[in-house]
C-alpha cells in the first residue's frame, strides 16, 4: 500500500464515522480536466457539498449569484467558497489530498498551472483555518520544495526509507520469479532485471 492510500484509508474511516470531511484530487496533467486550479477547485467542492447539509446554503447561494450555474466562476470566487465551507464546520477537520502534484510534464504552460496550484495552496495555509488539513504527495521537484517546504508543518521524504524500498524489491521479486517467460533466464539476468527496477522505481 502507498503512503498517499494508508492516509486516506485512515482519513475515509473517520469520514465514514461522521468525524471528518474529506476531499481528494488526484493530478493528470494529460487530462484536461485534471490539469488546473479550476478542475482541482471544482472536483473539491462537488466532493464537498454531499459530506454535510451545512454546506447547502453556502453553494446554493453561490450557484444562485452566478445564474444557476450559466456563468462560470472565477477562481478568486471558487476559492473563496471553499474558504466559507471550511470555515463553517468549526472545529470538525477538513481533509484536502493532492496527490501527484509533480504530474506536470516540462512545458511553460503546464508549469504555469502547476504555480498556480502551488500558490493557492500556499494561500490556503496562510488563512490559517483552524480545522483544515492539507496533504500533499509529490516528487522532490525543486521548484515545489521550493514552495512548500516553509510550509510544511510536517513533511516525510520517501525517498530514503529503507521499508518502502524493500517492500518494492519483494513486489518486483515475487513477479520475476513467477514469470514463466522468465523461467529460462539465468539467476543473474533475473537479478539484474530486479536490481534495475528497484532502483529506477526511486521509493514510488
Amino acid at each position: 500500500m502507498s503512503a498517499s492510500s494508508a492516509i486516506i484509508e485512515d482519513i475515509e474511516t473517520m469520514q465514514k464515522s461522521g468525524n471528518a470531511s474529506l476531499a481528494m484530487y488526484f493530478y493528470d496533467f494529460r487530462d484536461d480536466l485534471k490539469k488546473d486550479l479550476w478542475g482541482l477547485l471544482l472536483s473539491m467542492l462537488f466532493q464537498l457539498c454531499d459530506q454535510s447539509v451545512s454546506y447547502h446554503n453556502i453553494l446554493s447561494t453561490f450557484h444562485s449569484t452566478h445564474r444557476d450555474g450559466a456563468q462560470s466562476p472565477r477562481d478568486e470566487e471558487l476559492i473563496q467558497c471553499l474558504a466559507d465551507l471550511v470555515k463553517l464546520l468549526g472545529p470538525r477537520p477538513v481533509y484536502l489530498i493532492v496527490d501527484g502534484l509533480d504530474e506536470s510534464p516540462n512545458t511553460s504552460t503546464q508549469s504555469f498551472h502547476c504555480e498556480q496550484v502551488l500558490s493557492f495552496l500556499g494561500n490556503l495555509v496562510g488563512t490559517q483555518l483552524q480545522n483544515l488539513r492539507i496533504c500533499i504527495t509529490s516528487r522532490p521537484e525543486v521548484d515545489i520544495k521550493a514552495i512548500l517546504e516553509p510550509l510544511a508543518f510536517r513533511s516525510v521524504s520517501l525517498e530514503n526509507e529503507t521499508g518502502q524500498k524493500k517492500d518494492i524489491k519483494d513486489y518486483i521479486e515475487s513477479i520475476v520469479h513467477a514469470d514463466q517467460k522468465m523461467e529460462s533466464w539465468s539467476p543473474k539476468h533475473k537479478q539484474l532485471v530486479i536490481d534495475v527496477l528497484t532502483k529506477k522505481a526511486d521509493g514510488m
